[in-house]
């Protein structure tokens, strides 16, 4: 594609690209600025969708007035059009440029259990939110309306500088919005007919009922309608669309509130009940600056858990966390305790049977024995990797190897939308940059094989690894012997066509299982993969996220255990099995419900199934 920007023809390859959504690719200018060029109906990514083709047809005939009609004078941190880019003859509009944000997190983030263990504080939050706040107030003065308010369109930079990204989609003047994100579509939009498809355009009052959503997702790490519904009788059971329609809540007395999250009651009364009034009883209105203002967290001395109230509204004071019994029991299952902390488990893997973790206490990261590997406060921004008595710590394009008794080394390495590209296993450890995927040898750094540049993240097991890069209308992914040198690329996979949100992947035998997280046509798509060490597709599946399925749940706590996979949830464990190409979840051990939550990793070691939560570590048998 021929882009021209200021006058001068722009070269956009593919190596620079900074990310990717539903409906544009992202590019590095070099400037400063980022280039947003919109998908055209024939892109990679729409391929055999002539829905997405049409609606990329409509969206780039609109953006031929809109973009030239942009507003002025908007706030600070909206990240707005600085330039058109266009074609040679400047007739067609084909994207823009903008600011360039570096080191950012999108603010769903802050709204995982994971991140704000990791050090993600609810003050930080609240900071976050407040600038939020004066920001969406801004632009409804300015006569905007956001429109597709949701947390991937607000980026964090540093500490609490929360910025607005996609603004072609906001709303102004005769120029509607036209798209929308399912969990933050404000259900007074809706029509009769009983589906999550708005009648009505959207507003101020749907841009704050958005807003809203953040702030529960943010402050407590749920949204309004998440939870298992579980009603009393089976007639009253219903779909996600009808929990919208009924407006049946987390404060519903029939829906089991999410183990991961953060109790309600960290939250003072006023913000619940406020809370309560917008998602049951309807009310509308710019959400009070004043509950923001006025929130302080304090983390129990006991439990560590941040509150906002007089009192840890959970635990006695000096409550010892030794007091917890060695084993408990229930039912068939069996569990037995390996470790506790009053700090908090930020990292855990498994080595030939061996589990092996890293946690955070009396401000330090420490291994298992309670060695001290590095000093200082939580940082959510780091990525770590065990392998054997070493550790691995990334952020940014840097990679540290911690060894006991040696100075720590550094390594470059690449960083895809912000994520180090590293992994390790016994034996090695591997990293990509500069085009080439390397691993430590006898000698030196040893290349593996070539990989797109600055694009491709890396997963790696104990037989074999698996790398993936999609950038621009580039797809590519490839499997790696983990004990030779050389890679098998040119993998098709069954790639999502949305935002990529996450990704993660676990191993065992011959097998390794991807899972993609996306955000497509509104709503949260989860896919898994199931790729052989010989690169073929053995089988993938996919679920919208909520529709109470195994995949659908979102769990991160899987393991793989040849052609069976175990998954984490909040009513217990889940064995899904890879029969004749289909994944099919075949038995569920409902007895592990009280050891285990949808937040919790899993692991097979020498001890039996090892459950790692925010301070624990269990083994379970089943008998």
């Amino acid at each position: 594609m021929e882009v021209w920007l200021e006058g001068r023809r722009v070269k956009v390859d593919p190596a620079s690209a900074l990310g990717k959504g539903g409906e544009a690719d992202v590019f590095d200018l070099g400037d400063g600025r980022a280039l947003k060029l919109f998908k055209p109906p024939e892109h990679p990514d729409y391929t055999g969708q002539p829905a997405e083709q049409a609606a990329a047809r409509a969206r780039l005939d609109q953006h031929q007035q809109k973009l030239r009609a942009f507003p002025t004078g908007l706030p600070g941190r909206v990240v707005v059009p600085q330039a058109l880019a266009t074609d040679k003859k400047q007739r067609t509009v084909l994207g823009y440029a903008m600011r360039k944000l570096d080191a950012v997190e999108p603010l769903r983030r802050f709204g995982e259990p994971s991140f704000r263990r990791a050090g993600a504080t609810s003050e930080r939050v609240v900071e976050v939110l407040r600038g939020l706040h004066r920001t969406l107030d801004a632009l409804h003065a300015a006569g905007v309306v956001v429109g597709d308010f949701n947390d991937l369109n607000v980026l964090v930079a540093g500490a609490s500088d929360a910025y607005l990204i996609d603004a072609d989609s906001f709303q102004f003047g005769a120029f509607l919005c036209p798209v929308f994100t399912e969990r933050f579509l404000d259900p007074l939009r809706l029509g009769a007919g009983g589906s999550l498809v708005p009648a009505r355009p959207p507003s101020v009052e749907s841009d704050w009922y958005a807003f809203t959503v953040s702030v529960m997702q943010s402050l407590l790490c749920v949204g309004p309608h998440g939870g298992i519904h579980r009603p009393k009788t089976p007639a009253a059971r219903t779909t996600a669309a009808g929990r919208v329609l009924q407006r049946i809540t987390v404060f519903h007395s029939d829906v089991q509130y999410p183990k991961p999250a953060l109790p309600l009651a960290t939250l003072p009364d006023a913000v619940l009940h406020h809370l309560h009034r917008v998602f049951v009883e309807d009310l509308r209105g710019a959400f009070p600056l004043p509950l923001l203002e006025g929130l302080r967290f304090t983390p129990c001395a006991s439990c560590g858990l941040e509150h906002a109230r007089t009192a840890c509204p959970t635990c006695q004071p000096n409550a010892a966390a030794a007091t917890t019994p060695i084993t408990s029991a229930r039912g068939q299952v069996t569990a037995t305790r390996l470790f506790t902390t009053r700090g908090v488990l930020v990292h855990a893997s498994a080595e030939d049977g061996v589990v092996r973790w890293l946690y955070h206490a009396d401000g330090a990261y420490r291994r298992e024995d309670g060695s001290v590997v590095y000093r200082g406060p939580l940082d959510p921004s780091l990525r770590w990797a065990l392998q054997g008595d070493v550790t691995l710590v990334g952020r940014g394009g840097q990679m540290a190897v911690l060894a006991p008794g040696s100075a720590a080394q550094r390594v470059g390495v690449d960083s895809p939308e912000g994520r180090p590209a590293f992994a390790a296993n016994a034996r090695h450890r591997f990293w990509a940059v500069g085009g080439g995927l390397w691993r430590d040898g006898a000698y030196g750094p040893e290349r593996v094989g070539d990989v797109l540049e600055g694009q491709t993240r890396l997963f790696v097991g104990p037989r074999f690894g698996l790398g993936f890069h999609r950038a621009g209308g580039l797809r590519g992914a490839f499997v790696f012997d983990a004990n030779r040198l050389g890679l098998k690329d040119g993998l098709t996979l069954p790639w999502p066509s949305g935002q990529l949100v996450d990704a993660e992947c676990v191993f065992d035998g011959a097998n390794a299982w991807l899972f993609l997280t996306e955000e497509a046509g509104g709503r949260m798509v989860h896919h898994c993969v199931v790729v052989g060490s010989d690169g073929a597709v053995r089988a993938s599946a996919r679920a919208d996220a909520g529709d109470g399925s195994w995949l659908g749940n979102g769990a991160r706590g899987r393991c793989a255990v040849g052609d069976a996979l175990f998954c984490a949830s909040d009513a217990g464990l889940i064995r899904v099995e890879l029969r004749q190409g289909r994944l099919e979840a075949v038995r569920e051990f409902p007895d592990a419900e009280p050891f285990m939550d949808s937040g919790s990793q899993l692991f097979l070691a020498k001890q039996g199934l090892v459950v790692v939560g925010r301070q624990d570590i269990a083994a379970l048998r089943m008998n």
